[in-house]
Order: structure tokens, then C-alpha cells, then sequence
């Protein structure tokens, strides 16, 4: 699978790097980085932005609106899927990266990142084992795990939020007017369900 990101001054860094960490086989074969000092409003998009590429997969990482919204128009265009964080319009729109559902049109993509999956591994009421199956693109899925193995169940429930939000490459200042929840919160409360599921999950087969 083939992806062509678009960042702007360095939104996209962590992101990439997580992909290109967990995201095998999957290629980043473009990064395009606008890192111009740009207007309040841009008149003609265009002049930042060409429109000759193809692609699998597009990842929208720009923070300029009138930037983000040509990129997709483009993309809904040729009939290249998008996922935007944290952005309104086409394609797929998540509050944050790891808050991505699932979809046929996302590929290996969809199935690698999105809404956090683990697989657990229980021992009584201790973590032997815990992998990820599906998590965010900038790691913090996979970084928060860290000393975890051996550890209490309740332990790790506490823990894993804050591990998260540290971890978490988010804009902790984008509250979600109707949750009242910032995309660090977000993130949070994504991976402790999911983990609390895992846990679930693992109990029930040991029965």
C-alpha cells in the first residue's frame, strides 16, 4: 500500500515515524511539507498544493482550512481515499488518529491504525502478555505498553490513560465543544476501553 502525506510545518513528523515503525508493509512513498509562512486566507490553494498525484492512501496532517479542504477536494476527486484528523469535510474524519474506524477503503492502513485493539494475556489477575493489534499512527499505542508486563490488572487500568496522553501527539488545546473533551482525553479513554475489552476477552477464554 502506497500513502502520500501532506504536513504542514512538521504536523505530520511523529505520526510518520509511527507508521513507518508499525505500519510494514506499507510504504510512505511522499511526504509533501508546507512549511510557508502562510495568510489567514488562501485565494488560490493551488499555488501550494499540485494536483498530479496518485495514491493509495492520503493523510492529511495540514492545519491551514483552505489548504485542508482543497487537499480534499482533490482526493474526492480522483477517488483517492483521506483521512484528516481532527478536520471537517470528505473522506475520513476522526476526532483523533486513533480514533479512526474501521473501513474496506483504508487497506492495510485501516487495519493496522485506528481505534486501539490489544491482545492480553492474563495470569490470576497479572499481565503476562499484552501486543497490539491495531493502534495509533504516532505510537503512542505501542509506547505506552512499557513496563506493563507482570503487573496488576487494576495497576495497568490506572496507569495506561496517563501513559497514553504523555505519549499522545494530539493538540491538547482542541477541545470538542459538545463532549468537552480535548483529542488528548480522547485518546485516553480509546485505550482503556480497549484495553478493558482485552482484559475481558482473555478472562473469558481462560474459563
Amino acid at each position: 500500500m502506497e500513502i502520500l502525506v501532506f504536513q504542514q510545518q512538521g504536523s505530520g513528523e511523529q505520526k510518520i515515524e509511527g507508521v513507518q515503525q508499525h505500519g510494514s508493509p506499507i510504504r510512505i512513498t511522499e511526504i509533501v511539507s508546507i512549511d510557508d509562512v502562510l495568510p489567514d486566507f488562501i485565494d488560490d490553494p493551488e499555488e501550494f498544493i499540485d494536483d498530479d498525484f496518485t495514491a493509495d492512501l492520503v493523510l492529511n496532517y495540514l492545519k491551514h482550512p483552505d489548504l485542508s479542504h482543497y487537499l480534499i477536494t482533490i482526493c474526492e476527486q480522483k477517488g483517492i481515499p483521506v483521512v484528516s484528523p481532527g478536520k471537517k469535510g470528505g473522506g475520513f474524519t476522526p476526532f483523533t488518529c486513533c480514533g479512526l474506524g474501521k473501513s474496506d477503503k483504508l487497506g492495510i492502513y485501516g487495519e493496522k491504525f485506528g481505534l486501539p485493539e490489544y491482545k492480553v494475556t492474563l495470569e490470576r489477575n497479572r499481565i503476562l502478555d499484552i501486543s497490539v493489534v491495531r493502534g495509533a499512527p504516532c505510537g503512542a499505542t505501542q509506547d505506552a505498553l512499557q513496563e506493563y508486563i507482570g503487573c496488576e490488572v487494576e495497576d495497568v487500568l490506572t496507569r495506561l490513560p496517563r501513559q497514553v496522553q504523555y505519549f499522545c501527539s494530539a493538540d491538547p488545546s482542541g477541545f470538542d465543544p459538545v463532549s468537552g473533551k480535548s483529542p488528548v482525553h480522547f485518546a485516553g479513554y480509546v485505550h482503556i476501553a480497549a484495553l478493558k475489552k482485552a482484559i475481558e476477552e482473555a478472562r473469558e477464554e481462560s474459563i
